[in-house]
């Protein structure tokens, strides 16, 4: 086997390393809470966004003048974030975020958690108005009106 059809085809998992029957019991998210953005720091944005587009239909719906993409598959958002060379972020995750219904009360029980209370975003951007740190680091941003592209058709049609 190819090593490029090894990737395509990911790693086998056999039944006893996956119980399915497990995972069926999971409970989705309750409206309000979903992922629904996720940023990458790239060295080429405009590559991985042809990329994204011509193997998951992804639309590409802005472009900085830095060349940061942003595309969505009309559920996820996938910001590709122009990598800096005097910039102290490195290439890679850089950060996902939650559509959530409500910031404050979201905010309230990440402090009652015993995180920090989430920062306000200044940005002219039409994104996230929130950054918050989980307790290993990793950013996440909250929004109340969504993180932009397209949105699902259960949203769009008010379901």
């Amino acid at each position: 086997m190819s090593t490029s059809s090894a990737i395509r085809a990911g790693p086998s998992i056999s039944s006893a390393t996956w119980n399915v029957a497990a995972t069926s019991c999971i409970t989705p998210s309750p409206p309000g809470r979903r992922p629904r953005h996720l940023a990458i720091v790239a060295r080429g944005p405009e590559k991985l966004a042809e990329f994204y587009s011509g193997i998951f239909d992804m639309e590409l719906f802005h472009r900085d003048p830095d060349g940061s993409c942003f595309l969505s598959d009309g559920y996820l958002t996938l910001a590709l974030i122009k990598h800096r060379l005097d910039g102290d972020t490195p290439p890679g995750m850089n950060h996902f975020g939650f559509h959530v219904a409500d910031t404050s009360g979201i905010s309230a029980a990440l402090v009652a958690s015993g995180a920090d209370e989430p920062a306000e975003r200044f940005t002219n951007r039409p994104f996230a108005e929130y950054r918050a740190i989980d307790p290993e680091g990793n950013w996440f941003d909250l929004s109340a009106h969504g993180f932009g592209g397209p949105r699902p058709a259960a949203e769009a049609d008010g379901e």
